[in-house]
């Protein structure tokens, strides 16, 4: 009887612990999918912010012919996002783009015909907003890491996510020189 009873309990105890360690795997898979969505939602915004620089350069060729060689090797240098993605590859290509308008409104600065044009103010102000949902994405990404970081840094996790192969995730990092958004109005 007594025998049983400790019996019993070692399974009562497997039991719970089983259930604890699924319960907390369930959720690092969550958060793990959260991150990968917002890095993902961000390779959404960038690549829409491709497309309007590219769509710049185009409004560009016809005022500044000697830079639209420039802006198209940056534009070349475009890496299509892909799930597989990291942070430092997302990171990487934000720089790109931040060259790119900066190298545009250089042109716009030399070209104030082209900064008076009805299609480049249009295209101008769809950047702006890619730009804005950028540094959403960017925030929410960020937040998410935050919790996934917490709960796999934190005991018990800290003890449990690495066997069942989770780990911390880097955080998106603002662009050294860049602490806000360039007057693209100007």
């Amino acid at each position: 009887m007594r025998m049983s009873f400790v019996i019993l309990s070692v399974l009562g105890v497997l039991v719970l612990l089983g259930g604890y360690l699924i319960i907390l795997q369930r959720g690092w898979v969550r958060l793990d999918e959260l991150c990968s969505n917002a890095l993902s939602q961000i390779g959404v915004q960038q690549s829409s912010r491709w497309d309007g620089l590219t769509a710049l350069a185009d409004v560009a060729k016809g005022y500044a012919e000697h830079e639209s060689a420039t802006l198209s090797e940056i534009i070349g240098k475009r890496v299509p996002f892909t799930p597989s993605m990291g942070a430092s590859e997302v990171a990487r290509q934000e720089q790109l783009l931040a060259s790119g308008l900066g190298r545009l409104m250089a042109v716009a600065e030399a070209y104030p015909d082209l900064k008076a044009d009805a299609l480049y103010q249009k295209t101008m102000e769809g950047v702006t907003t890619s730009e804005d949902k950028v540094r959403m994405s960017r925030m929410v990404y960020n937040d998410t890491v935050t919790r996934m970081n917490r709960s796999v840094r934190m005991f018990p996790g800290s003890l449990f996510a690495p066997m069942m192969g989770f780990y911390t995730r880097p955080y998106l990092e603002e662009p050294a020189g860049k602490t806000d958004m360039p007057d693209l109005s100007r």
